[in-house]
């Protein structure tokens, strides 16, 4: 068999509703995309080798630029031919839901690697481990798979006119847009609709997941991210409607939110992070709230957790936290609500799951201000960890899964050389930490790997500590007391 029908006949096993009429359609759609010239190239053994075939013959005979971009959107356009038309997948999703949350997640999750848009081999190249802390056992990840910026496309992307359609990339237009040298190819993607709070919502996948079954939960308004009283019925709400799933929202302020602030989203997934493992420390009271138990959690940022089997009495809950945090000083800690301007520098970054029965919520607390001292931020990762981790801490490393740069493959290989005296082109950035490692440790071949990355997760754990509001000192854990009074 050639290349191009093996494609068509995979096409016809992603969507029930095309039938063996259609596969002469099928063929001339996928001749039209790579060129008559691909008829006679031989099939591959796997389906994404399949169409790998097809892309590179295509650029071969000039059907398809030889940029990143422009492969990207090829590969996207031939997967959508055998991707369910939106009102197919969402029909299909919720008759499964009938059976159960899970059944209907599992289908949506599996398609969504079948037609590539979970892009699974680049998601293998991520490298990953987990590093024990006092805090438990951290992930780390160093992210490897999102493409390179390909020099020759951003070239040519400065001469494309610039489109203001899509929005941002979690807008719902994002279903099905072709892309451009400048934005991601999306013929393949598709969104499950839903109503939350008397609006629509729609429910996807990373294409480049941190975690298992890493979901995304956007409004389909392209409006800013926000934190408030709403947000806690709406994760809530979430997780009933997914009870298998934690859900939780990067926080809304520059600094301590995520990465797209522009739009109101949540993140979600089938992942017990070490967060959610992480024990009560301390129960707190909360008056005014019977049904509700509150905590302090053991963990580097300041969590307090609310437990109930009362989603409304806990929302409320939670409300009275966000708003008594918005407002509150403590400038023996450099804790301060607010700017000389009035700008607000308090809010959370809550996460909700089920636990048997009950609900959970994590509140984390979060304060954005900056100071001389510390120009990226008071509790943000401070300079000399920066070397490891200077992006901004959302929800994902919040839990306890850092999320590292590309770079550190090559610059921890040159650590590791260094540690082992062997000729080495450490980076400077490294230069104290390593020769600290160097003299607190022991380094031979067998054990350098292991204890660098052990040497790394300790990091994390004082980013993540860098990131709290009430330190792990007797100090910070006084103040952190002051405030669950105020509560």
């Amino acid at each position: 068999m050639n290349a191009v029908l093996s494609h068509v006949d995979y096409c016809l096993t992603l969507n029930s509703a095309l039938t063996p009429m259609d596969r002469v359609y099928l063929t001339n759609r996928v001749l039209a995309l790579v060129g008559d010239a691909a008829y006679d190239l031989p099939a591959k053994s796997t389906p994404l080798a399949n169409l790998d075939a097809l892309i590179q013959s295509a650029v071969d005979h000039g059907v398809c630029a030889d940029l990143g971009p422009a492969r990207q959107i090829l590969e996207a356009e031939l997967m959508a031919l055998g991707t369910p038309l939106p009102s197919q997948a969402n029909a299909h999703f919720w008759q499964l839901y009938q059976a159960s949350p899970q059944t209907a997640t599992d289908w949506f999750f599996a398609l969504s690697q079948a037609t590539n848009y979970i892009q699974t081999r680049a998601i293998a190249k991520n490298i990953g481990f987990t590093t024990p802390t006092t805090y438990g056992d951290l992930e780390i990840t160093i992210n490897l798979s999102k493409p390179e910026k390909d020099p020759k496309a951003i070239a040519q992307a400065a001469k494309v006119p610039q489109s203001g359609y899509p929005a941002c990339q979690l807008c719902l237009e994002n279903e099905g847009y072709t892309g451009r040298l400048d934005y991601p190819a999306r013929a393949n993607h598709r969104i499950i609709r839903f109503s939350l709070a008397g609006k629509t919502w729609g429910f996807q996948y990373s294409p480049y997941a941190y975690f298992n079954e890493h979901a995304i939960f956007l409004d389909s308004i392209h409006e800013p991210m926000h934190i408030n009283a709403q947000t806690f019925t709406n994760l809530l709400d979430l997780v009933t409607l997914f009870p298998h799933y934690f859900v939780g929202s990067n926080a809304d302020l520059p600094i301590v939110g995520g990465s797209m602030l522009a739009h109101e989203h949540y993140q979600g997934g089938r992942h017990l992070f070490a967060m959610a493992k992480a024990n009560v420390q301390q129960a707190i009271a909360l008056p005014g709230y019977a049904q509700v138990r509150a905590g302090i959690v053991h963990w580097p940022m300041s969590v307090l957790r609310l437990t109930s089997s009362d989603r409304v009495a806990l929302a409320q809950a939670a409300e009275h936290i966000r708003a008594v945090w918005a407002d509150y000083d403590d400038s023996s800690v450099d804790i301060r609500a607010y700017a000389a301007d009035k700008t607000p520098h308090h809010t959370v970054t809550p996460i909700a799951r089920r636990v048997g029965h009950d609900y959970q919520l994590d509140l984390v607390l979060r304060d954005n201000q900056t100071s001389a001292q510390y120009p990226d931020g008071i509790f943000h990762p401070h300079q000399d960890v920066q070397h490891i981790k200077k992006e901004n801490i959302g929800l994902i490393e919040v839990m306890g899964l850092a999320i590292l740069p590309a770079r550190l493959r090559t610059e921890l290989a040159e650590v590791r050389k260094y540690l082992l005296a062997q000729p080495n082109h450490i980076a400077a950035i490294h230069q104290p930490w390593a020769k600290q490692l160097k003299h607190q440790y022991t380094w031979t071949k067998a054990n350098a790997e292991q204890q660098l990355h052990q040497a790394v997760g300790q990091v994390f754990a004082r980013v993540l500590e860098d990131a709290g509001v009430f330190k792990q000192t007797p100090a910070g854990q006084a103040a952190f007391a002051r405030f669950c009074a105020a509560l």
